[in-house]
């Protein structure tokens, strides 16, 4: 959209046909709601089902139920995705969607699909995920292992629950989610994928103290960059987005909203590399837009080991469970109402002594 309101010729390639199945939880933040607004329009009310009520909790045990939080739009990715692209091809995008990538040689600017046809282009904005090719084309398979999530998910029917669910324990190092949506639940957890080879089977578990029979859903699984940040997500006329610039946040697991800026920062930076006649300095621009991105998504990396570590955990569920002031500042940042940065020095310090007192 931001591209072809450039006035940029865009061709949109996805593998998949649309609308397609994507393994997400759905959950739009107040922030992602604003990005994707902004960029694509006023959405349609019908795509979203809006939560303002929350619990956080520890197991089966709810630590806390917060009944006027933030609101949440909670949405199915596959009728959200295809809203979004409807209106990119609205605006004039080159549909390709449906066609799988038969070679990639993005510095070239040169795509070629498996049908035969062939693609160049003087900006390659690789938006391709987690296992991006652009990035693999760019940089190689790398080891990224260590930093990189997995999730497993199923949908349930019916009438959507009472509440958003956060379950704090569900999985080492991750969380489980209860999201409820017009029509059913979204059901999961996640968490580093290295650090749970047993994730099955207590996802399996987790279902059936939910009363979800674990042998009458699908259960579906996928990875996630949480954490794994690119420390350059992009060279010459190459941009990486969303997901392929490992642009998730690490402890909430948030991506849609910094997929949408990103792109929207990666379409502004090609179009002033092209107005100028030089689109190998559109990464340089790009990579400049993108440092407040990154600089949050390092402070978040930074509080992980507040978060998610094993002897400080208990602390902080007690703590939060304890202090409606911790559980508001949680939401806040869950939400996008605040950013990272905005807890301050001082303020990281008064959550982190919050914690080491257990909510004292």
């Amino acid at each position: 959209m931001t591209a072809r309101k450039a006035g940029l010729r865009v061709a949109m390639i996805d593998k998949a046909a649309f609308p397609r199945n994507k393994l997400c939880g759905g959950g739009v933040t107040g922030r992602a709601h604003g990005y994707a607004t902004a960029v694509f329009g006023a959405l349609p009310d019908d795509l979203f089902h809006v939560s303002r009520s929350m619990r956080f909790a520890d197991g089966a045990r709810a630590l806390a139920d917060v009944a006027d939080a933030p609101s949440f739009y909670m949405t199915m990715r596959t009728a959200f995705d295809a809203a979004l692209r409807a209106r990119a091809i609205a605006a004039g995008a080159e549909d390709f969607c449906g066609h799988r990538m038969a070679s990639c040689a993005p510095e070239a600017g040169r795509i070629s699909l498996a049908d035969g046809v062939n693609l160049s282009a003087p900006v390659v904005i690789g938006a391709d995920g987690v296992h991006s090719a652009v990035a693999r084309a760019l940089f190689g398979q790398g080891k990224r292992r260590a930093a990189t999530g997995f999730a497993l998910e199923v949908e349930v029917p019916g009438p959507p629950g009472a509440h958003t669910e956060l379950d704090m324990t569900a999985t080492p190092g991750g969380y489980g989610w209860d999201f409820p949506k017009a029509h059913g639940r979204t059901l999961g957890i996640g968490g580093i994928a290295a650090q749970d080879a047993d994730l099955r089977p207590r996802f399996e578990a987790w279902l059936r103290a939910r009363g979800v029979d674990p042998e009458a859903v699908r259960i579906k699984g996928h990875h996630l960059p949480s954490g794994a940040l690119r420390p350059r997500p992009g060279r010459g006329a190459v941009l990486l987005a969303g997901d392929a610039a490992g642009l998730v946040d690490p402890i909430t697991g948030e991506g849609i909203g910094w997929a949408i800026l990103s792109g929207r920062l990666a379409a502004e930076a090609a179009a002033r590399a092209l107005a100028a006649g030089d689109p190998g300095s559109a990464f340089a621009l790009y990579h400049q837009a993108m440092q407040p991105i990154r600089a949050e998504l390092l402070r978040a990396r930074l509080l992980t080991h507040l978060v998610y570590h094993p002897r400080l955990q208990p602390r902080l569920l007690r703590a939060l469970s304890r202090s409606d002031h911790l559980q508001r500042r949680y939401l806040s940042l869950l939400a996008g109402e605040m950013d990272y940065a905005d807890l301050g020095p001082r303020r990281l310090l008064g959550v982190a002594w919050r914690v080491l007192r257990g909510g004292a």
